[in-house]
């Protein structure tokens, strides 16, 4: 618009300037060298403009013909600029959808435009990185590093490399070697302090840290918390060791985060031990009201030497006032009350957890309270059953795991500050179950023995001789077959043994039959001991024949005159049905019962 606006103008003005000329005639004489020349003043100046019109024509003309092969240059040089930068692009997009063939083919295309471009080279390692070719994409990042403008870029891709081959000595070198290029680069300290962490090495964490904390890399609430969990790691390894250096770092990372309960019990436990239980106490109240926790408590239950058990349950007292909403109270006053043996007051202050707020460490509580005032054995098992089947309490929790203790960083992927005092939601491994049951085996050894079940087995053992052994017979069909007997014509007359005799010969037991093959050698009649041997397998009878009833005998006779009956089972195969099941006349089964054995 505007350069329509200057043109118009332009047009008026020299339209103007030679209407103002055509109404002012004149005549314009030029005498050179014996030429003389006149013309009208209007036609002279029309001639000056067109004479310097097809000059600057002419020069440009020129001009164009001189620098011809440099425009051509720069046009095929733009082509080519732009075929690249559309290969870049492209082959960019290629490398975010997956598409390793299209991603090598715009690479190709973006090195023969564009060879000196850094785009072109991380296009390049992206593609050859997508293809699997780690040693070509090694070498490019490598060539990275020689120029001052990718050499950032080199090291950020030498120690992705790094990371995913596992050489974690030498993405440390790449972090370490970025950090120092360039110290605002976050993902540099980031790397190399969570490195550092994996690998427990405090101080280096601490110097990062720091580093980190100079040129604002990260928030400065969240560099307060990891310095205060790294100065609890260091603390935690020196307690014993070194108690000052211990005692500094803790009291650093109590004032860092005084909701970090390892920090303040850590501090409290070394004041305690050196008589200062002032600044104990002090620090664990400050930390109990963020933070409840056992440690807290007992560490704050101790803090004078030298105190009696009740002097300790008037100071958890205290304590579990600062923070009446959490559980932790009650359980502390109820831990120290059972240790000064005051069994009412542990069992009053856990009343109101019993309806609603039940958990494992309550039940459990309870079953020792029930122990050491009544010792009412079945309130103990009903305690500890109930605690079996609790609300779970709150534990060191991490990536599935449970700790008995506060750790610094998580087993499984080495994070920083992972561990939560909570109460864990996700399935727990086996290892972290049998920490609740273990607890629960220590406090069955205070109800004692089962005074039933151990009269039951007195009773058993005593009606068993020293010789005697005692089988758990497997069930087997039984079909008795007597030997016959010689038939006298007159009728048998009923008595009690002979209608016992014919009750034992009559009965048939029916029962699932084992793959094992067994014999049993029982007397039917005198109801001998049964004995078990092992003999070879034959064919039981499809059905037996029911002997001829005979006249009564005396006992000596049947027994001297009847050989001994044998019942076979044939073995077979675990999924083999079997024959049919014959028929059964008047068969009821028999449960299974342990039988004696006399050698």
């Amino acid at each position: 618009m505007v350069r329509l606006v200057i043109y118009l103008l332009s047009i008026l003005l020299i339209a103007s300037g030679l209407g103002w000329l055509a109404d002012r005639p004149g005549t314009l004489q030029i005498a050179w060298q014996g030429y003389d020349i006149e013309t009208s003043l209007f036609r002279a100046v029309v001639l000056l403009a067109a004479t310097i019109a097809t000059a600057i024509f002419l020069w440009s003309m020129a001009r164009a013909i001189w620098n011809s092969p440099a425009a051509l240059g720069n046009r095929v040089i733009r082509r080519r600029q732009k075929r690249g930068l559309e290969a870049l692009s492209s082959g960019m997009i290629a490398v975010g959808a997956g598409d390793k063939a299209l991603a090598s083919r715009y690479a190709i295309q973006a090195r023969k435009a564009l060879p000196h471009e850094p785009l072109t080279h991380l296009l390049r390692a992206q593609a050859a990185q997508l293809a699997g070719d780690r040693a070509t994409t090694r070498r490019i990042y490598e060539a990275m590093l020689a120029s001052p403008e990718t050499e950032q870029l080199g090291l950020r891709g030498l120690y992705l490399e790094a990371e995913r081959e596992g050489e974690t000595e030498a993405a440390a070198q790449f972090a370490n070697r970025a950090l120092k290029t360039n110290p605002k680069l976050g993902w540099s300290a980031e790397s190399l302090f969570q490195m550092q962490c994996k690998q427990k090495d405090w101080t280096a964490a601490l110097d990062t840290l720091a580093v980190a904390k100079r040129n604002a890399v990260l928030e400065k609430a969240s560099i307060d918390r990891k310095r205060a969990v790294l100065l609890t790691a260091q603390a935690q390894d020196l307690e014993d060791d070194d108690a000052d250096k211990a005692l500094g770092y803790a009291l650093e990372a109590h004032a860092l985060a005084n909701d970090l309960a390892p920090a303040a019990a850590i501090a409290g436990r070394i004041l305690a031990s050196r008589g200062n239980t002032g600044k104990a106490a002090k620090v664990l109240q400050k930390a109990w009201t963020r933070s409840p926790h056992p440690d807290i408590a007992t560490a704050y239950a101790y803090a004078r030497i030298g105190d009696s058990a009740r002097d300790r349950l008037n100071r958890v007292r205290q304590l579990a006032l600062l923070n009446p909403q959490s559980i932790e109270g009650p359980i502390a006053i109820a831990t120290t009350a059972i240790e000064a043996r005051l069994f009412d007051e542990a069992r009053s202050a856990l009343e109101p957890l019993l309806a609603n707020r039940l958990t494992q460490r309550v039940a459990t509580l309870m079953a020792r309270i029930e122990a050491g005032d009544s010792g009412d054995k079945g309130k103990v098992r009903e305690w500890l059953a109930r605690a079996a089947n609790a609300a779970r309490d709150p534990v060191w929790f991490a990536d599935g795991v449970i700790s008995n203790r506060w750790e610094p960083v998580s087993p499984i992927d080495g994070r920083l500050d992972a561990f939560q005092w909570r109460v864990p939601a996700e399935t727990l491994d086996p290892a972290s179950a049998d920490l609740v049951a273990s607890r629960i085996e220590e406090l069955l050894a205070l109800s004692g023995p089962d005074p039933e079940v151990d009269a039951s087995s007195a009773v058993t053992s005593s009606a068993l001789d020293d010789d005697t052994e005692i089988i758990d017979a497997e069930a087997v069909t039984v079909r008795t077959t007597p030997a016959p007997q010689p038939v006298d014509a007159t009728p048998l007359q009923p008595t009690a043994q002979n209608a016992a005799a014919r009750d034992v010969e009559d009965d048939a037991v029916q029962a699932p039959v084992t793959p094992a093959a067994a014999t049993i050698v029982a007397d039917a009649v005198d109801a001998a001991p049964l004995q078990a041997k092992p003999v070879a397998p034959v064919a039981a009878p499809a059905q037996d024949k029911r002997p001829e009833k005979s006249q009564p005998q005396p006992a000596d006779s049947r027994v001297s005159n009847r050989p001994d009956t044998r019942i076979f089972v044939t073995p077979r195969a675990p999924d083999d049905p079997g024959l049919d099941e014959p028929e059964a006349d008047n068969v009821s089964p028999l449960p299974r019962r342990p039988f004696r054995a006399v050698n």
